[in-house]
């Protein structure tokens, strides 16, 4: 084991505060000396937000170790838009940002890109200008298929589905459990997936993702996911722990 990649909400904080043993967890990894990064499907922070958001509940954590879901769909849209590179984007900073330096021109007429991430200021003319572009041809990208995020506020899934009735066409969500988001962070650590181990609370996006890319999964019962639900999944994670300070043994035995 040469790498761990681990989710965020429900494995380190809860809304802002940290969850129990997630300060000891990050302070040993960080002396471990092994390839990390915490994963996340929200698309409005940037690596150093969430670098902030770490340190205001009490953990110091380098913006270097943090991969978006806005950081994903950039790098899938290099890989797809050519020299077409005109995107009407429904979002906030950090995915705006992402799209520059990827070299996306924003606009609202003529785009080649439907983009869809998170905003508190979602409308009815958002959703009217999108459908309108995807009828016309623009390709429909989303961050993320979350419905709901912490605090039940609405997500990126719910953003998508009325532009998808009224266009009858599905957005193409690059989070997990898109595989796709898994090998961009194992690119980003530089490691192979059956050299690293993915932590998460959720057997629906974290725990089938890491499957489908062939990495060793923990899940986590301090999240999404309880043990009882277990028996719904035809697949099961490698490991089930409480909380993430069980898991510091397990990453001592793996290296």
């Amino acid at each position: 084991m040469k790498a761990l990649v681990c989710d965020i909400d429900g494995v380190i904080l809860r809304d802002d505060r940290t969850l129990p043993g997630a300060p000891e967890f990050v302070a040993r990894l960080s002396e471990t000396g092994l390839g990390f990064v915490f994963l996340t499907n929200y698309p409005s922070q940037t690596p150093a937000e969430l670098r902030l958001r770490f340190l205001e509940a009490g953990i110091d954590v380098p913006a270097d170790r943090f991969y978006t879901s806005a950081m994903a769909t950039a790098e899938f849209l290099i890989g797809q838009a050519g020299e077409r590179r005109k995107a009407y984007v429904v979002g906030e900073g950090a995915l705006i940002h992402a799209l520059y330096q990827a070299g996306f021109s924003l606009v609202e007429t003529d785009a080649d890109f439907v983009i869809l991430g998170e905003t508190r200021a979602y409308n009815f003319d958002m959703i009217q200008r999108a459908a309108r572009l995807i009828n016309a041809g623009a390709r429909f990208v989303a961050t993320n298929p979350d419905v709901a995020g912490p605090g039940g506020r609405p997500s990126c899934g719910a953003f998508a589905a009325p532009i998808e009735r009224i266009t009858g066409k599905q957005a193409f969500y690059v989070g997990k459990p898109n595989a796709f988001m898994m090998r961009a962070a194992l690119r980003h650590l530089q490691v192979h997936s059956e050299d690293a181990w993915i932590v998460g609370d959720n057997m629906e996006t974290d725990i089938i993702a890491g499957i489908q890319s062939g990495m060793t999964t923990v899940l986590v019962l301090s999240g999404v996911s309880r043990r009882e639900d277990l028996v719904r999944y035809a697949y099961r994670p490698h490991h089930v722990l409480d909380g993430v300070l069980d898991l510091l043994p397990l990453l001592e035995s793996a290296r």
